[in-house]
C-alpha cells in the first residue's frame, strides 16, 4: 500500500513536471504559429509599398505609387502624383526609400516596365505633389532594389532589367540629386540577388544564369561571371542566406512567373574547393512566387522566409492564375522548411504579393507586421505574436 501511494505520488510530480515543461516550450518565441489581423488600407492599388516616416512626425506612414498614407491608421491618403496605367499595370514597379537630395527627408526610387525609366519622387515635405526626376532610361524595369555593393553605407540602386545590361546607379556623394553609371554585365534575365557569395567580404550579384563576383573595386573594376546555374524566370530578390547555417551562403529563389520556390545549397568539396549547388523544395504547388523578404517574424532571434503569389502577374497568362492566392511564411526547422499560412483563398478573401512589399513594426509592439500592395488591394497584416 505504501509502495502504491509512493508510486502515485511521483507519477503526479512527472505528469506535472511535464505539463509545467509543455507550456513553457509553448511559450517560446517561435514555438507556434503567429498570428495576423488583417486591415485593408485600399481595395485596388499598386504592386509596390514601402514604409518609412514621410512627414517627420516619427509615425511609419505607407508610400505606394500615387498616394501616401499617414500613420499610425493609415485613413487620411495624400496624393505623390500621376502614374502611368497601361491596361492592368501601373507603371511603378518599386519604392526604395532614400533621401536623395540630401535635404533630412526621404524620398523614393521607382521605375516600370512600359516607360523603360528609372525616375526619383522629392518628398516636398508639405502636401503639394512630389516632383519626378529622370535617373536614366535603361530599358524594361522588371523591379528595382538598393543594396550597398561598396559598403560605404550609402545604398546602390540596381534595377532588374532583364532584356538590357546590369547597371548599377550610385548615388553621388558631392552632388545631391544625381547619380553615376556604372556598367556591371550585358542582358541577364530575370532576377537578381546580392550577397558575399564566397566569403571575401564583398558582396556579389546573382542573376538567372550565374553569380557575378565582385572586384575589389566595383565601380571600376570587372565583375567576374560564375554560371554555376539556370533559375528561370527567378524572384527578385534572389535571397543569399545561409539557410542551414553551415557557414557557407545558399539561394532562395521564388519563380515569378511559373510555380514553385526552391532554395539552393552551396556545397564546397574540401579538397578541391570546387562549389556545387543542390537544389532543394520548398513549395511545389504554388506559382508567381515573385518577391521575398527575410525576416524575424516570429521573435525567435532566427529570419523565417516570406512571401506570396502576386496577382496576375502577366494579366492572366501565367501557370497558377487561376489558383487561390496567398501570402505565407516558411519556417526552417533545422531540415527543411514549414509552411505558415498569414491569408489564403480566392480573389476577396486571399491576400497575394505584388512586387515589392515591406516588413516593418508599425505600432511600437517590438513585431514586424507585414504591408503587402497588389492588384488584389493594400493591406496591412498585423502581428499579434503567438499564443
Amino acid at each position: 500500500m505504501r509502495q502504491t501511494v509512493l508510486l502515485g505520488i511521483l507519477l503526479c510530480y512527472f505528469s506535472f513536471q511535464t505539463t509545467a515543461q509543455t507550456k513553457e516550450n509553448s511559450a517560446k518565441p517561435g514555438s507556434r504559429p503567429v498570428k495576423f489581423l488583417k486591415k485593408q488600407i485600399a481595395a485596388e492599388s499598386f504592386e509596390t509599398v514601402a514604409v518609412f516616416d514621410v512627414n517627420q512626425d516619427k509615425i511609419p506612414d505607407l508610400v505606394s505609387g500615387a498616394y501616401w498614407y499617414e500613420g499610425p491608421h493609415f485613413f487620411k491618403r495624400h496624393t505623390i502624383g500621376t502614374v502611368t496605367r497601361i491596361n492592368e499595370y501601373w507603371d511603378d514597379f518599386s519604392t526604395v526609400a532614400l533621401d536623395v537630395n540630401k535635404d533630412g527627408r526621404l524620398d523614393f526610387v521607382t521605375g516600370g516596365w512600359f516607360g523603360k525609366t528609372l525616375i526619383w519622387r522629392e518628398n516636398p515635405g508639405n502636401d503639394k505633389e512630389w516632383p519626378e526626376h529622370v535617373i536614366a532610361k535603361p530599358g524594361n524595369i522588371e523591379t528595382t532594389r538598393s543594396w550597398d555593393i561598396d559598403g560605404d553605407g550609402t545604398p546602390d540602386i540596381i534595377p532588374n532589367t532583364p532584356n538590357d545590361s546590369l547597371i548599377i546607379y550610385r548615388l553621388s556623394a558631392n552632388t545631391p540629386g544625381k547619380f553615376t553609371k556604372h556598367r556591371i554585365t550585358g542582358k541577364h534575365g530575370h532576377g537578381l540577388g546580392f550577397g558575399d557569395i564566397n566569403g571575401d567580404g564583398r558582396g556579389d550579384l546573382v542573376v538567372e544564369n550565374g553569380w557575378l563576383e565582385a572586384p575589389a573595386q566595383p565601380f571600376t573594376q570587372a565583375w567576374t561571371l560564375h554560371p554555376d546555374f539556370k533559375l528561370g524566370t527567378a524572384s527578385v530578390p534572389i535571397l543569399v542566406v545561409d539557410v542551414n547555417q553551415d557557414k557557407l551562403p545558399d539561394l532562395i529563389v521564388g519563380q515569378a512567373h511559373g510555380y514553385g520556390l526552391h532554395w539552393y545549397e552551396q556545397q564546397k568539396d574540401k579538397k578541391s574547393k570546387k562549389t556545387t549547388w543542390v537544389k532543394h523544395p520548398i513549395d511545389l504547388i504554388n506559382s508567381q512566387y515573385h518577391t521575398l523578404e527575410w525576416v524575424d517574424i516570429d521573435q525567435d532571434g532566427l529570419p523565417e522566409l516570406i512571401t506570396g503569389k502576386r496577382y496576375r502577374a502577366h494579366n492572366g497568362n501565367d501557370p497558377g492564375e487561376t489558383d487561390p492566392l496567398g501570402l505565407y511564411y516558411f519556417k526552417w526547422n533545422g531540415e527543411s522548411f514549414t509552411k505558415q499560412v498569414i491569408s489564403y483563398g480566392p480573389f476577396g478573401e486571399g491576400k497575394g504579393a505584388g512586387l515589392y512589399f515591406s516588413v516593418a513594426d508599425l505600432t511600437g509592439s517590438g513585431r514586424k507586421d507585414i504591408v503587402v500592395a497588389g492588384k488584389d488591394g493594400l493591406y496591412v497584416f498585423y502581428n499579434q505574436g503567438s499564443e
